[in-house]
C-alpha cells in the first residue's frame, strides 16, 4: 500500500492530532539560539517534560492501525497480525528519540528517508510478519513520517532557525561545490538520462515467472515475479582453517539465502538441477538491484548470446540479448570501470560443452579488465568439474532443495499471484499426506507444475498421478528446452525414456537409489542397440552425460555415482519398465516390503486391467492390514479395473478405514504412514470414529508429521471432547508453533487442559490466547511459567506435575482467579497458606509438599492427599472451616490421625480411602457424615464394622477395591441402597 494510497484511508484530520501528542508544545519566542533544537527534545516521552509513556505510545499507534483496518475498502493485512503490526509501529515512533539530528535536518531527510532511519533504528521490528504486513508498516511509517515533518514546519521556532542555518552554510556549500567541480569532471548527462529509462525496462522485463512446457487452458503461464518470488538456500562445503597446534577440521556445509550470494563474495559460480530456481534467482537479483539503483544489470543467457557467434563485448550487451533501448557511446565500459556493474551470466549447461571453455576465457577478460564488479555464472551441477573456477576467486554454491516450509509458502503464493486461493488449502493438504506427490515438490519448477495441474482440475490432481508424472516427464525431456529457445536435444524423450527407466528398474532391483557410473554405463551400453535414435549418438558413456546433463531427472552427486533427482521418478519409471517386461510376479512378491509401496502402486497406474486384478488379489491374499490398505491405496491408479476385484478391496479396507476404537486406530496406525491419505473425515464420521482416526494421525506424528498435521486440522473445529483432548495430546509431536497455529488456536477450548512440557512450547504459549486450564510437566520454574502466560488472571486450573523447581508457592498468588491446583510429584514445595488469598476449591498433592498452612485454605471443597498428615486427628491439619464436598486419603494419609474428627466436615459427598484400613472408630465417624453419597474403601474395612447399626444408608454408589469373596449380603446390610462397584 503506498503513502498515498494509505492517507486515502487515513484522514489528515485523524492523524496530524495523533503525531501532534508524540512532541512538546513550544514555548513562546523565536528560538533563534545557536545549539540545535535536538529531536528527543522535542518528542513527549523522554526527558524532564515527559507527557507521554511507551505505554501511550503504543496506544497512539494503535489508533492509526485501528484508524487504516476499520475503514472501507480491502483489509491491508490478515486480521491475526493486528497486535505485531501495532508494536512494530510502536517502536518505530519511539525511535524518534533515539535519532542523532534535530528538526531541520529531519526536514531536509524529506519522509521517506526519515522513515527509513527510523526502521534501521528500530531492526528487527518488522521480523515474523508476513509481507503484506509489512508492506503496511513501513507505508504507515511514511505517512506518520509525512505529519511529523509537516510538525516541524509549523513550529514558531523553525522558520527562524532554518534561515539562520541556511546562512550559517551557505558560503561553505558554495565553497565545497566548487572545490568538488574543479577536481571532479561532469558526469555526462546523458548516462544518467539513459539509466533512468533502463534500470526500470530490467525491473519490468524481469518481474515474472514463467512454467514451461505446460498445456493448461485456464493457470497463467505467467506471475509477477515479486508476488511469487521464494527465498532458496544455497549451501558451500567450507574448510575452516585450525588454529595453531589443533588438527585440520573437515569441511562443514554452511546454509544462507541464495539472493545474498553477491554479498559477500564480487564471484560465484551457483549450481542447481534442472528447475531447482537458478534463473529466477537471477531475474531477481537484476530486479532488486534495478529497483534499489546501485547497481546496473545485465542478464546474459549464454544460450542467447552464443547464437550470434562470438560473444560479446560491454558495449554490444543490450543488443546481445534484444533490449530495444540504445545507451551512449561508452556507457557500458564507463558503469564497468566504475564497479557499478552486475553482471549476471545464465545457464553454461545451455550451451555445448566445446563452448564452455571459450565462455570461460571471455567471462575471465571481463573480470580483470573492469575489477570491483559483481559476477554471477549459474550451471546444472555436472556442466563443469568442481574446481572449474575457484583459482580464479569464485566462490561455489549450490542451491538446497525446497524445505517443507518453502513449499507451503511457494504454494501460497503462487494461487495468490494467479488469483485462486479456494485450491489452495486442498492442495497443500494433499502434499502433507501423499508422500510421492511430496517427494515431487522439492524445487519451484515441480511446484508451478502441481499448482497448474491442480487449478486446472479444479481442485483435484489427476485421478491416478500417471498423469502427473508423464506431463512431469514431457516437460523435463523435451518441450521445456525447446519452448526456451534451445536448440534440439540430442536424444528423443521416447530414447530418453527407454534408457532411464532401465537404470529405474536395476536400482529398484537393488533396493538402492544411487549407483556406479560404470554400473549406469554397463546398462545404456547393452540397451543401446535397441534405441535407434540413441545409437548414432555415441558411445555409452557419452549417451549417459548427455541425458544426466539435459533430462533433468538424473544427478551426479559425486564423480563415481548415479541417482535421479526424486525417489518418485526411480519407482515411477522402474515400475513402468517391469509392467512392459512383464515381471509381474517379481512387484508382487516383494510386497512385503514397505520400500516397494510406491512401485506397486505406479505398477497398477501402468498395467493393463486384467494385470491390475492380479497384482491386487495378490495383496489381499496376504490378508494383513497394511496389503489391504495399500490396494485400497492403489485403487486411485487404477482407472479400468474388475467391478468385483475394486469391491472386494473396498469391502476389506472398509473394515479398517475408518477405525471406531482406540484399539482398532492402534492397529491401523501400525500400517504405517500410507493409511494418513485414506483417513476420512471429519464429515459423515460418528464421534468415535473421529476420535479413532486423530489416534491414527496422532500415532503416526513421529514417522510423517507433515502428513498426520494434515489430517489433524481438519478436525479443529469438532465439537466432541474427545476428539479435541486428543488434538491438544498430541502438541509435543509436532514443532509447537506451526501446530499451536494450525490447530491449538482454532479449537473450542472448552473442558481443554494444553499441556506444555518444553521452553518451546512455553514460548509459544506466551502468543497464545487465554487457556484456562494449564498443565506443566517436567522441570519449569514457577517464574518461567507465569512468565509465559499471557492473562494471569484467567488462569482457573493449574496441574504441576514431575517438576523439582516448584519450592515455594507464593508466586501463584499471581493468578488471581485459581480454583484448581494439582501438585504432583513435584519438589518439597511450601507456602500453602499463602494460596488462602486465591478462591481455590480443588487441591491434588502427591509427593513431598510442606502441608504447613493448609488449614488455612478454607474455600476448598474438593481436597486430595497422599503424603502421611501430622497431627493425632484430621482437624490438627486440614482445614476446619472448609466446606468439603469431595475428599481423598491415600493409603499411608491417615496412618497416625485415622478417621479420628471427619465428621467436622458434615458437607462430605465424597469420600475415597483406597488401600486404607478402617478400623471400629473409623466407622462412627463415617456414621456421622449426613450427606455422604459416594465412598471408596477397601475390602477389608468390611470386616472391622462392628454390627450392622453401623449401617449407612445414603451411600447411593460403593466402590470396593479388592472385594471378591467377601459376604455379598454384609455388604446389602450395611450398604442398602448402593450401587456396587468391586475392583
Amino acid at each position: 500500500m503506498e503513502p498515498a494510497v494509505l492517507g486515502g484511508k487515513l484522514a489528515s484530520s485523524l492523524v496530524a492530532p495523533l503525531v501532534k501528542k508524540l512532541f512538546v508544545t513550544g514555548g513562546p519566542g523565536a528560538g533563534l539560539v545557536d545549539r540545535p533544537v535536538r529531536l528527543d527534545r522535542l518528542v513527549s516521552f523522554r526527558g524532564e517534560r515527559r507527557t507521554l509513556g511507551e505505554k501511550e505510545v503504543r496506544g497512539l499507534a494503535g489508533k492509526l492501525v485501528a484508524a487504516a483496518v476499520d475503514s472501507p475498502g480491502e483489509r491491508p493485512f490478515p486480521p491475526d497480525e493486528t497486535e505485531a503490526v501495532t508494536a512494530a509501529l510502536a517502536a518505530r515512533l519511539l525511535a524518534l528519540g533515539d535519532l542523532d539530528m534535530d528538526d531541520v535536518q529531519a526536514v531536509r531527510l524529506g519522509h521517506g528517508e526519515l522513515a527509513a532511519r527510523l526502521r534501521r533504528q528500530a531492526s528487527g521490528s518488522g521480523d515474523g510478519l508476513s509481507t503484506d504486513a509489512r508492506y503496511f508498516l513501513d507505508s504507515v511509517t511514511e505517512w506518520a513520517c509525512l505529519h511529523v515533518l509537516e510538525f516541524f514546519t509549523r513550529r514558531s521556532t523553525f522558520l527562524a532557525r532554518t534561515l539562520v542555518e541556511q546562512s550559517r552554510t551557505q558560503a561553505d556549500l558554495i565553497a565545497r561545490v566548487d572545490e568538488l567541480m574543479a577536481r571532479v569532471p561532469r558526469p555526462d548527462a546523458r548516462d544518467t538520462a539513459f539509466e533512468r529509462r533502463y534500470l526500470p525496462y530490467v525491473a519490468d522485463r524481469h518481474n515474472h515467472l514463467t512454467i514451461y512446457g505446460i498445456d493448461l487452458r485456464d493457470s497463467p503461464d505467467r506471475w509477477p515475479l515479486e508476488v511469487a518470488y521464494l527465498s532458496l538456500e544455497a549451501t558451500a562445503e567450507e574448510d575452516r582453517a585450525p588454529l595453531p597446534g589443533d588438527p585440520a577440521e573437515p569441511e562443514q556445509t554452511v546454509r544462507l539465502p541464495a539472493e545474498t550470494a553477491l554479498t559477500a563474495h564480487e564471484r560465484v559460480l551457483l549450481r542447481g538441477d534442472a528447475g531447482s530456481g537458478k534463473t529466477t534467482l537471477v531475474q531477481w537479483l537484476a530486479v532488486t538491484a534495478a529497483r534499489d539503483g546501485d547497481r546496473v544489470p545485465y542478464v546474459l543467457p549464454l544460450r542467447t548470446l552464443t547464437h550470434a557467434g562470438a560473444l560479446p563485448s560491454p558495449a554490444a550487451f543490450l543488443t546481445a540479448v534484444g533490449c530495444p533501448l540504445t545507451p551512449p557511446d561508452g556507457w557500458a565500459e564507463r558503469v564497468l570501470g566504475a564497479g557499478r556493474g552486475l553482471v549476471l551470466v545464465d545457464g553454461l549447461d545451455e550451451i555445448p560443452a566445446a563452448e564452455r571453455h571459450r565462455t570461460r576465457d571471455w567471462l575471465l577478460a571481463l573480470i580483470r579488465a573492469f575489477p570491483g564488479n559483481r559476477w554471477l555464472l549459474t550451471s546444472r551441477p555436472t556442466a563443469v568439474r568442481a574446481d572449474w573456477l575457484t583459482s580464479e576467486g569464485f566462490r561455489e554454491l549450490t542451491l538446497a532443495p525446497m524445505r517443507q516450509d518453502d513449499v507451503t509458502t511457494f504454494v501460497r503464493r503462487w494461487h495468490a499471484a494467479a488469483e485462486a486461493p479456494e485450491f489452495e488449502t486442498r492442495l497443500l493438504d494433499s502434499l502433507r499426506t501423499k508422500r510421492d506427490l511430496a517427494r515431487l515438490a522439492t524445487n519451484p519448477l515441480m511446484c508451478g507444475l502441481i499448482c497448474a495441474l491442480h487449478r486446472e482440475r479444479r481442485g483435484y490432481l489427476p485421478t491416478g498421478r500417471k498423469e502427473l508424472y508423464d506431463a512431469a516427464l514431457t516437460m523435463l525431456l523435451a518441450r521445456r528446452d525447446r519452448e526456451r529457445g534451445m536448440e534440439a536435444v540430442e536424444l528423443s524423450e521416447e530414447a530418453q525414456l527407454e534408457l532411464l527407466q532401465r537404470l529405474a528398474y536395476a536400482l529398484v532391483l537393488s533396493g538402492r537409489t544411487e549407483m556406479a557410473v560404470e554400473t549406469a554405463e554397463g546398462i545404456v551400453e547393452r540397451a543401446l542397440p535397441s534405441v535407434a535414435s540413441a545409437a548414432g549418438q555415441g558411445d555409452a558413456a557419452t549417451v549417459l552425460r548427455a541425458l544426466v546433463l539435459r533430462s533433468g531427472l538424473l544427478r551426479r552427486p559425486d564423480e563415481g555415482s548415479l541417482d535421479f533427482v526424486h525417489r518418485t521418478f526411480q519407482d515411477y519409471l522402474g515400475a513402468r519398465y517391469a509392467v512392459e517386461e512383464g515381471h509381474l510376479d517379481v512387484i508382487a512378491g516383494r510386497a512385503g516390503d514397505t520400500q516397494w509401496e510406491d512401485v506397486i502402486r505406479m505398477a497398477v497406474a501402468h498395467a493393463r486391467p486384467g494385470e491390475r486384478a492380479v497384482l491386487l488379489r495378490r495383496l489381499l491374499a496376504e490378508d494383513t492390514p497394511r496389503l489391504t490398505l495399500l490396494a485400497l491405496a492403489c485403487l486411485e491408479h487404477a482407472t479400468a479395473l474388475d467391478p468385483a476385484v475394486r469391491a472386494e478391496v473396498e469391502a476389506r479396507a472398509g473394515a479398517l478405514i475408518p477405525p471406531g476404537t482406540t484399539q482398532d486406530a492402534t492397529v491401523l496406525a501400525d500400517a504405517g504412514p500410507l493409511v494418513l491419505e485414506l483417513l476420512p473425515g471429519p464429515d459423515g464420521l460418528t464421534d468415535a470414529q473421529a476420535h479413532g482416526v486423530t489416534v491414527t494421525a496422532s500415532r503416526l506424528a513421529t514417522q510423517e508429521p507433515a502428513g498426520a498435521l494434515a489430517v489433524l486440522r481438519r478436525f479443529r473445529r469438532h465439537p466432541a471432547l474427545d476428539v479435541r483432548r486428543q488434538l491438544v495430546g498430541t502438541w509435543d509431536r509436532f514443532e509447537p508453533r506451526e501446530y499451536a497455529g494450525e490447530v491449538l488456536e482454532r479449537l473450542d477450548r472448552a473442558g481443554l487442559f494444553l499441556s506444555c512440557r518444553t521452553a518451546a512450547q512455553r514460548a509459544v504459549l506466551a502468543d497464545m490466547g487465554v487457556w484456562h486450564k494449564l498443565q506443566f510437566r517436567g522441570p519449569h520454574t514457577l517464574d518461567d511459567i507465569l512468565a509465559c502466560v499471557p492473562e494471569p488472571g484467567a488462569v482457573e486450573e493449574l496441574s504441576l506435575l514431575e517438576n523439582p523447581e516448584v519450592t515455594d508457592l507464593e508466586a501463584l498468588v499471581a493468578l488471581g482467579s485459581l480454583r484448581r491446583l494439582t501438585l504432583l510429584n513435584c519438589g518439597p514445595a511450601r507456602g500453602l497458606g499463602q494460596l488462602s488469598a486465591l478462591p481455590l476449591r480443588g487441591l491434588t498433592v502427591v509427593g513431598p509438599a510442606d502441608l504447613t498452612g493448609l488449614d488455612e485454605l478454607t474455600s476448598l471443597q474438593q481436597l486430595s492427599l497422599v503424603q502421611r498428615l501430622p497431627g493425632t486427628r484430621l482437624t490438627d491439619s486440614l482445614p476446619v472451616a472448609a466446606r468439603l464436598h469431595l475428599l481423598f486419603l491415600g493409603r499411608q494419609a491417615a496412618a497416625d490421625t485415622g478417621l479420628r474428627g471427619l465428621s467436622r466436615w458434615p458437607t462430605l459427598r465424597d469420600l475415597r480411602l483406597p488401600g486404607y484400613r478402617v478400623t471400629a472408630d473409623d466407622w462412627t465417624e463415617l456414621s456421622r457424615l449426613p450427606r455422604l453419597e459416594d465412598l471408596s474403601l477397601d475390602a477389608s474395612a468390611l470386616d472391622s464394622c462392628p454390627d450392622a447399626s453401623a449401617a449407612l444408608p445414603g451411600v447411593r454408589t460403593l466402590q470396593l477395591f479388592g472385594s471378591h469373596g467377601h459376604d455379598t449380603a454384609r455388604v446389602a446390610t450395611l450398604f442398602p441402597r448402593a450401587v456396587v462397584l468391586r475392583t
